[in-house]
C-alpha cells in the first residue's frame, strides 16, 4: 500500500510490520489522535479461521478496559479486509527493552511484573485465556508503563477457533499440556507468565532449545534454570513463584493471577523476608582469648595475601583469546553480568580454514577473508568438526566490551577509522582480510556480521523484512538467532557493541559470517 493511504477517518502514515496483519502508525483525522491501524491482508483473508481469529480479537480486546491493556477504539472492514484501531504506544517491546537491559533493577522488574500479573487477573475475570503470552506481546513506554496486547489466539469459555490437534501459542512459552495436546484451561498463561518472569529477572530465555524437538523435550522434562536465577540476584521468594508458575503439572501451579499478584505485592511491600532481606544470625559472645585471636587474624592475613600474589598462569589456545570467568557490565547501560571462562577465536573464521577443514576450494587470493553466504547450520558443522563451538551472544559482547563495558574494542571514543565500516574512508567498502584491523580479537567490529549461538524470537518487523527477501517467505514458527557487530555496508554505532539482530537460520549473506568460541 503506497503511503499516505486513507481508511476511513484514519490516515495511514507509517508501515510498522507485520505477518498476517500489516500494522501502521496513523493519524485520526477527527479525534486529531495518534493510533495504530491493524489490517488483515489479503491472503490472510482467504483463511476463514485466521478472519475470525482477528475479528475475535477486536470483539474481546474492545470490551476491555485495563491501564494495563492496550485499548482498542474501533474496528471495521475496508476493502473486503477487516481492519483494528488501536491506541498508539511509544517505547518498545519487552524483548527489545529486556535484550537492551533498559528494564532498571530487580524492584523495577517485579513491578513491570505485578501489571502483567494484574493484566491478565483482569483477563482470566472475564472467562478469557490469553494463550500467547511472550515478551513481544507486552509493551513497555519509556516510563515503565506496561500494556498487554495481541489477544489474536484468545479463547473464551464459549469459543473455540482451534482445530483438532493443534497447538496455539509460540512454541517456547507453550505449556507442557499444550504441546502433548491434552486438555488445556487457563493454568496455560500462568506457565507461560512463568517464563516470560524467569526471562524478565534473568535476561535469558527460560527454553533455549536448538530444535524444536529439545525445545519441546525441555518443556516435558526440565525445570527452570534455577542457577540463572541465583546468579542475577533474582530473591529466593521470587524463585520460589518462577518455580510454582512454570510446574509442570497444572495442579501444582499458583491457580490463579490473583495469587500471583498477591505474592508480588508482599515480595515488594517486602513481607516476603527472604525475598528482600538477609535474616540477622543470632549474636554470640566471643570467648577465645585475645593473643589467640590475633595470632590467628595474622596467620589468615598472610594466606590471602600470598594467595592474591599468586599469578596463575592463564590457558593458551593458539589463535583464540582466554576470557576468563567473572562480571562485566553489559547493554546500553552497562548492567553487570556473570559469565563463565570461555575461549574466542582472535579472527573471524576465513575462506582458508574452513575448506581446509571442510574440504571444499578456495579461488585464489580469497583464502585470508571472512567465510560467508553460509548459514547457521554449516557453521555450527564446522566449529564441531574442529571442536570448537559458535560463541552465545553474551560472550561475544563481553569478548568485545571487556569488563567495563567499553563501546568499541579499543574504549569509548568512536573512531570509524579502527574498523571496516562504511564511514571509514580508507577502508575497502567490502570484505577485508581476517586479520586487517587490531586485535587481539581482529575486525569484531565491522567487515563482516557474526552469527552467535542463542535462540531468539524475532519481532514483527524483522519477520515481514526477512519475508520480503527469502524464498520461502522467513515465518516466525521457524528457528532464530542474532548477528552481532556489523559489516563494511555498515556506519560505526555504539548500538554495534551491545545490539543484535535477528534472522531466520536458513539465512546467508556475502556480509554474514562467525568467529568460534571452545570451553577452557
Amino acid at each position: 500500500m503506497e503511503l499516505p493511504a486513507t481508511i476511513g477517518k484514519y490516515e495511514l502514515l507509517e508501515f510498522l510490520g507485520g505477518g498476517m496483519s500489516h500494522v501502521y502508525r496513523a493519524h485520526d483525522t477527527v479525534i486529531d489522535r495518534a493510533v495504530v491501524v491493524k489490517i488483515l491482508t489479503e491472503s490472510s483473508c482467504q483463511d476463514a479461521e485466521a478472519k475470525a481469529r482477528f475479528l475475535q480479537e477486536a470483539k474481546l480486546a474492545g470490551g476491555f478496559q485495563h491501564e494495563n491493556i492496550v485499548s482498542v477504539f474501533d474496528y471495521g472492514e475496508y476493502d473486503g479486509k477487516p481492519y483494528i484501531v488501536m491506541e498508539y504506544l511509544k517505547g518498545e517491546d519487552l524483548r527489545e527493552a529486556i535484550r537492551g537491559s533498559r528494564l532498571g533493577g530487580m524492584n523495577d522488574r517485579l513491578r513491570i511484573a505485578l501489571h502483567i500479573s494484574e493484566a491478565l487477573e483482569y483477563v482470566h475475570g472475564r472467562a478469557i485465556v490469553h494463550r500467547d503470552i511472550k515478551p513481544e506481546n507486552i509493551h513497555v513506554d519509556p516510563n515503565g508503563r506496561v500494556k498487554l496486547m495481541d489477544f489474536g489466539i484468545a479463547k473464551t469459555a464459549d469459543l473455540s477457533l482451534t482445530r483438532t490437534g493443534m497447538a496455539m501459542g509460540t512454541p517456547y512459552y507453550m505449556s507442557p499440556e499444550q504441546i502433548s495436546g491434552n486438555q488445556t484451561s487457563h493454568l496455560v498463561d500462568v506457565y507461560s507468565y512463568g517464563l516470560l518472569l524467569f526471562e524478565l529477572l534473568t535476561g535469558v530465555r527460560g527454553v533455549r532449545g536448538e530444535t524444536m524437538e529439545q525445545v519441546f523435550f525441555q518443556i516435558l522434562n526440565q525445570t527452570v534454570d534455577v542457577a540463572a536465577m541465583e546468579n542475577a540476584g533474582v530473591p529466593p521468594a521470587v524463585r520460589d513463584l518462577v518455580l510454582r508458575c512454570t510446574a509442570k503439572k497444572p495442579e501444582d501451579r499458583s491457580q490463579s493471577f490473583r495469587a500471583v499478584s498477591d505474592d508480588l505485592r508482599r515480595i515488594l511491600s517486602g513481607d516476603a523476608k527472604s525475598a528482600t532481606q538477609a535474616v540477622a544470625a543470632p549474636v554470640q559472645r566471643n570467648r577465645t582469648p585475645l593473643w589467640i585471636g590475633i595470632g590467628a587474624a595474622v596467620v589468615v592475613a598472610i594466606g590471602i595475601a600470598l594467595w592474591l600474589l599468586r599469578t596463575p598462569a592463564a590457558p593458551v589456545v593458539p589463535g583464540m583469546v582466554y576470557i576468563p570467568a567473572g562480571t562485566f557490565l553489559m547493554g546500553p547501560e552497562k548492567k553487570p553480568a556473570n559469565i563463565k571462562a570461555f575461549f574466542i577465536d582472535e579472527t573471524e573464521v576465513s575462506n582458508g580454514e574452513f575448506c581446509k577443514a571442510m574440504g571444499c576450494s578456495v579461488e585464489p587470493g580469497q583464502e585470508n577473508l571472512p567465510k560467508v553466504g553460509i548459514n547457521v547450520a554449516e557453521a555450527r558443522a564446522y566449529a564441531q568438526q574442529i571442536g570448537k563451538r559458535l560463541p552465545t551472544s553474551l560472550e561475544w559482547e563481553r569478548a568485545l566490551r571487556g569488563t567495563q563495558g567499553a563501546l568499541f574494542p579499543w574504549g569509548d571514543q568512536k573512531d570509524a577509522s579502527k574498523a571496516n565500516v562504511s564511514d571509514n574512508p580508507a577502508a575497502s567498502h567490502e570484505l577485508m582480510p581476517v586479520r586487517s584491523f587490531a586485535g587481539p580479537l581482529f575486525n569484531v567490529i565491522g567487515n563482516a556480521w557474526e552469527m552467535v549461538e542463542g535462540p531468539v524470537m524475532p519481532s514483527a518487523n524483522a519477520i515481514a523484512m526477512f519475508a520480503a527477501v527469502m524464498t520461502p517467505p522467513a515465518t516466525a514458527q521457524e528457528p532464530w538467532i542474532t548477528m552481532r557487530g556489523g559489516a563494511f555496508d555498515r556506519g560505526l554505532e555504539p548500538g554495534l557493541s551491545y545490539d543484535a539482530v535477528s534472522i531466520p537460520e536458513r539465512f546467508s549473506a556475502r556480509n554474514v559470517g562467525f568467529r568460534c568460541a571452545k570451553d577452557p
